[in-house]
């Protein structure tokens, strides 16, 4: 790092590099991305510990470092790490996508689950188990093809001389119902298996995930991640205002379409992984920039709030409701309707709605 400059307080607020980027430094929002880091891995070697062969969490890091026994390198490697590893990512991308999306309509409700990307999303997997009777990797890719569109559909219908943040909303919410109507009809069309294989899915589970899930996930995440990463800088101008933005040289409608691509590949490969998982794209960016209380999109905070969000509510559902186990879709829903329920409470003593 070239130089970095400092508050009245002696605390560096910006890095910037001999090739002229820079960094913003926030203390706070670092301390906030470093505890949610913490607590999600050991979330995760709790929950790798957890199940009907249980491993203390000692044993669990000296497996996952190369020392443990045989047994437990079965168990660890090959049944439990591969689970919260997908749970890791797609928590991670669901609060990623979620942050991209509300900062680009500049909407707190402007989120896959209100647009309607995983309504989409499960429209097409829906069609590969309805009416194909597809296997794993085809309901995936059904899934992912389903995201995919539904986000370009989103956004040409949306489109009028660039892209503004309510109509997004408006558009997405009016796909959001006719995807639903969609998922509706299969159902009723499906026979007994396929319909509550349909039911299972739809809910959001990390059952019977395995290795097959993960690389696909780490590969997306490898190239989307730094690619929003990169444009963060014009993505925080925007919030200013589309006329701020074109003054500053941002090409506005450029970066609006490269991170809502971006969004929507991150929200329906999730999807793809582990079915439509509720309200994790909601509340994440909104608990990050509680946390934080830093103005902007908060992308890396909300990226390890997705993360820890989702693989500790995956430790509820199998832990927390005796013998029975929750797709970790139900409990997600459970907690994000009582936190969209209290942020509309809190927002009404405020006065501001």
């Amino acid at each position: 790092m070239k130089s970095a400059q400092k508050t009245p307080h002696g605390r560096p607020r910006a890095l910037r590099t001999p090739g002229g980027l820079s960094f913003r430094l926030e203390p706070r929002a670092l301390i906030v991305v470093v505890l949610l880091v913490v607590a999600a891995l050991v979330a995760g070697v709790v929950l790798i510990g957890t199940g009907d062969y249980p491993i203390p969490a000692g044993d669990v890091v000296r497996t996952l470092l190369g020392d443990g026994d045989p047994g437990q390198e079965f168990i660890v490697e090959e049944l439990r790490l591969p689970r919260v590893l997908v749970g890791l990512l797609v928590g991670a991308s669901l609060g990623l996508g979620g942050a991209l999306f509300q900062a680009v309509s500049r909407n707190p409700l402007g989120s896959p689950d209100v647009l309607g990307l995983g309504q989409g999303a499960t429209a097409g997997a829906l069609v590969m188990i309805v009416l194909f009777s597809g296997s794993t990797a085809q309901v995936t890719l059904g899934a992912l093809v389903g995201g995919l569109v539904t986000g370009a559909l989103i956004y040409l219908l949306a489109w009028r001389r660039g892209v503004h943040g309510y109509r997004l909303v408006l558009v997405g919410i009016g796909v959001s119902a006719m995807a639903t109507a969609v998922n509706g009809y299969l159902l009723t069309k499906a026979d007994f298996v396929d319909a509550a294989r349909a039911l299972v899915w739809m809910t959001g589970t990390l059952d019977g995930r395995d290795w097959k899930q993960v690389w696909p996930l780490l590969a997306l995440a490898g190239v989307l991640v730094p690619l929003v990463l990169a444009n963060a800088r014009g993505l925080r101008m925007m919030e200013m205002g589309d006329d701020v933005s074109y003054t500053l040289g941002v090409r506005v409608e450029r970066v609006r379409l490269l991170l809502m691509v971006c969004a929507v590949l991150l929200t329906a490969a999730a999807t793809a992984a582990a079915g439509p998982v509720s309200f994790v794209a909601l509340t994440a960016p909104q608990l990050a920039r509680r946390l934080t209380r830093s103005p902007g999109p908060n992308l890396v905070p909300s990226l390890c709030m997705g993360a820890a969000l989702l693989v500790i509510a995956d430790w509820a559902s199998q832990r927390l409701f005796g013998d029975g186990q929750l797709p970790v879709g139900v409990v997600t829903g459970v907690l994000g309707g009582v936190y969209l329920l209290w942020l509309l409470v809190t927002e009404r003593r405020a006065g501001r709605i």
